[in-house]
């Protein structure tokens, strides 16, 4: 394939901390290599593409796109379509009825011009992505696709690390070490910190990790009940690790007991199936989006261990905050900036190649990043709890590790 003429970019589904940055970093490596490299952008990710709807990236911008590097969300704006849901596009006003949006999609980037399309997004986005890739192939349009894997959740197969995931946890620990002040604002109190992460317990693990670092860098004055034992961690709890509620409630009323307060991470997609379970048994429905994925903050983990443990440790008063949107929306921390850079870096690289795939470091393959094929990506990849970090946690934090369970996606 010659060098392609223009090249076009989209986000979708939800935020995460580095799609602005992967933004910048593509249409600056572009701009090194050959300027003369057209550069569009399509407005609110695929919907966008369904509508034509598009900016285009003048020398101003390119001139400025480090910018990007220092923002967090999405400047060219994000959606959740899914192209073969062709039910919702149509009702949403996307498609009309009886097109494909596949083909609406596909006939779109021919009319534009485009050679090469970068996806930046999570699972949904990236196989969203391989349908489009294998449809575009299927009928020789010609063009490349490739996707960079954000998500907050870090859960694609076969990627080592999404971008965007560590600057989340780190984010997600500076929230709490504001809201855990609230312990001494009443007697015997709780706080749940809902992490986001849907099914996967990286993020909610990573979190508790992260503020138990900026614990271990703060001066405290016991004397005065600046003790690091009220502002600890006291459970962790994620999907992939079963939870004996009654003996939980024994440990940590025993610590309520103790320190008067406790502090309990929980992941979003822990605790779903029973609530499921309690939902359609009082005949409720249960929200999904276009992808099918349950509604969490309608579902509402958090308020649910709430409910469990309030009474059994004799809370006083329960506080359940929420760190998801704060930390996904931050810019990209260090860490994430040059994970960015060299996944951007290999994406063009690749453009011009005209490889089709999802860079990222391959698990499969010794974590050599890479593109990935597209047929091998897929979401759902779960948290293992015997990583040994994990493990070291609860063991400093007085939990026992529950046993393995397989969560549903």
């Amino acid at each position: 394939m010659s060098k392609p003429k223009k090249v076009a970019i989209l986000t979708a589904g939800g935020l995460a901390p580095c799609l602005s940055s992967a933004i910048g970093g593509l249409i600056e490596r572009y701009t090194e290599i050959d300027p003369s490299i057209e550069i569009i952008c399509y407005r609110s990710g695929y919907k966008g593409l369904l509508l034509g709807d598009s900016y285009k990236v003048t020398p101003e911008i390119r001139e400025k796109a480090g910018l990007l590097h220092t923002f967090g969300g999405s400047p060219i704006g994000n959606s959740r379509v899914k192209l073969t849901n062709v039910k919702d596009c149509v009702k949403r006003g996307l498609v009309k009825d009886g097109a494909d949006p596949q083909k609406v999609a596909a006939d779109q980037l021919v009319k534009d011009g485009v050679d090469v399309l970068h996806t930046i997004g999570g699972d949904d986005t990236n196989t969203a992505a391989a349908d489009l890739a294998a449809f575009l192939a299927k009928n020789n349009y010609g063009l490349t696709v490739i996707g960079l894997p954000k998500t907050v959740d870090n859960d694609v197969y076969p990627i080592r690390q999404s971008l965007g995931a560590w600057t989340a946890a780190e984010q997600g620990a500076r929230f709490f070490q504001n809201v855990v002040a609230e312990n001494n604002a009443n007697p015997r109190m709780l706080i749940i910190h809902e992490v986001m992460g849907r099914n996967c317990g990286w993020l909610t693990a990573a979190t508790a990790r992260e503020y138990r670092k900026l614990l271990d860098r703060t001066d405290w004055l016991p004397g005065l009940g600046l003790d690091r034992s009220a502002f600890e961690v006291h459970a962790v709890f994620v999907p992939e690790m079963q939870v004996d509620i009654a003996a939980e409630a024994k440990r940590l009323r025993a610590a309520m007991d103790k320190v008067d307060c406790l502090n309990i991470f929980v992941s979003e997609g822990a605790g779903v199936d029973a609530i499921i379970a309690e939902m359609q048994s009082k005949g409720q429905e249960v929200p999904r989006d276009a992808f099918g994925h349950i509604k969490l903050d309608a579902v509402n983990p958090g308020k649910w261990f709430g409910e469990q443990f309030a009474q059994m440790i004799g809370s006083e008063k329960t506080l359940i905050q929420k760190s998801g949107y704060f930390s996904r929306a931050s810019a990209a921390n260090i860490e994430d900036l040059r994970l960015i850079k060299s996944c951007a870096d290999l994406a063009v690289e690749c453009a011009m190649r005209g490889e089709s795939g999802v860079i990222g470091h391959d698990e499969d393959q010794g974590g050599v990043l890479r593109a990935i094929e597209f047929p091998r990506i897929k979401g759902g990849k779960p948290f293992n709890i015997d990583t040994p970090w994990f493990t070291e946690m609860l063991k400093a934090i007085g939990q026992k590790k529950g046993k393995k369970v397989a969560v549903s996606h």
